[in-house]
């Protein structure tokens, strides 16, 4: 892993973007990926877009989404406890006891979601789970006034969990889900700035935001910049732990390669592809079969224009939605690199149209 981009993905990871509060985030991004970009964009609601070879044929997007889940202030109780609602798909179970950061127009806020000790719960009640409207954040104050002299209702929260390495090859991370994308998509970028081989297509590379309450920004993107064939990036589920029903979600290792998605919104071209140049990268690579959606970023850009083609390559990740997502660098590097043989396959022109004429 080349040093100076794993730092860029620590300090990407690191960076609080819950779903609709991503502008610190994608700063960061654009400002990294425009290095290796001859232009840069963005639009109104946050999607950074970096261009590389402008006007080249076909136009490529690569699309990794910049958001992560959280927490959003929605209520203030007379004591001064803070209530939440989720920003995207967060487990409820994974949020007794932890610290959390809000993020306010004055700056963060640190505070710790309350836990009952067992000493004091109620002999009758079980271990269930709780719902987020039962939990509540204390932030060291004895009333609504005084939280509200520090938070406002609507502002966001994380968890504070950071990047980790638990050893050469294995990261932990509060949202790997999906700064990797995004840091894939600038990676390739570098990697086709770097390369000596020649690239006829247009590569636009998109931190795209909202993703996780609806891929909303991937539908913006996609249908403003209009490319003639996309590659999306996000995490898989890793199903290699206890307690996963493999005959249920599939079988996908850690450490064992990326994963090629087939059915639905990956068009078979674009999977052929995609297979066929990690084939010739030797580069090792796992398969999903996703028969309805596939709950990425993928599924609002291949109906947008009409249809463009897509193709989606993950991440397996263990542990999902949790402040311990875990991922192998070797996946990861994998990634950045079929997406540069891909985008150097492509000759000035080619469609990858279905001809049934």
């Amino acid at each position: 892993m080349n040093e100076r981009s794993l730092r860029f993905l620590e300090d990407l990871v690191n960076t609080p973007t819950p779903s609709g509060f991503e502008a610190p985030g994608q700063k960061l991004w654009l400002k990294y990926a425009a290095e290796f970009a001859e232009t840069v964009s963005s639009d109104a609601y946050g999607n950074a877009v970096a261009t590389f070879n402008p006007g080249g044929s076909p136009r490529l997007m690569i699309v990794g989404h910049g958001d992560e889940i959280g927490l959003m202030v929605s209520y203030i109780s007379s004591e001064g406890y803070l209530y939440f609602r989720s920003i995207g798909g967060v487990f409820p179970g994974i949020l007794k006891a932890q610290r959390v950061t809000i993020h306010t127009a004055s700056g963060p806020v640190t505070g710790v979601i309350g836990s009952v000790p067992p000493h004091l719960m109620d002999k009758n009640e079980d271990e269930k789970k709780s719902k987020i409207s039962d939990l509540f954040i204390d932030i060291g104050v004895s009333s609504r006034e005084e939280a509200a002299k520090l938070v406002r209702i609507g502002d966001p929260i994380t968890l504070t969990d950071t990047f980790a390495k638990l050893n050469e090859d294995i990261l932990i991370a509060r949202a790997f889900d999906n700064r990797v994308g995004s840091w894939i998509a600038a990676e390739t970028l570098r990697l086709l700035k770097e390369s000596s081989k020649p690239c006829s297509a247009e590569v636009n590379a998109v931190s795209s935001v909202m993703e996780e309450i609806g891929c909303r920004g991937a539908q913006q993107i996609a249908y403003s910049l209009k490319p003639d064939v996309a590659l999306v990036t996000d995490v898989t589920h890793a199903t290699d732990y206890p307690g996963i029903s493999l005959t249920q979600h599939g079988e996908i290792h850690l450490g064992k390669g990326p994963s090629l998605t087939r059915g639905a919104c990956n068009h078979p071209k674009v999977f052929e592809r995609l297979d066929q140049v990690s084939r010739e990268l030797g580069i090792p690579v796992q398969y999903e079969a996703t028969s309805r959606t596939s709950g990425t970023d993928t599924d609002v850009i291949f109906v947008s224009r009409g249809g463009i083609p897509s193709g989606l390559v993950s991440l397996p990740n263990r542990y999902m939605h949790s402040p311990v997502e875990m991922i192998h660098l070797k996946d990861l590097e994998a990634i950045p690199q079929i997406f540069a043989a891909f985008a150097q396959s492509l000759q000035p022109g080619e469609s990858f149209k279905i001809d049934l004429l």
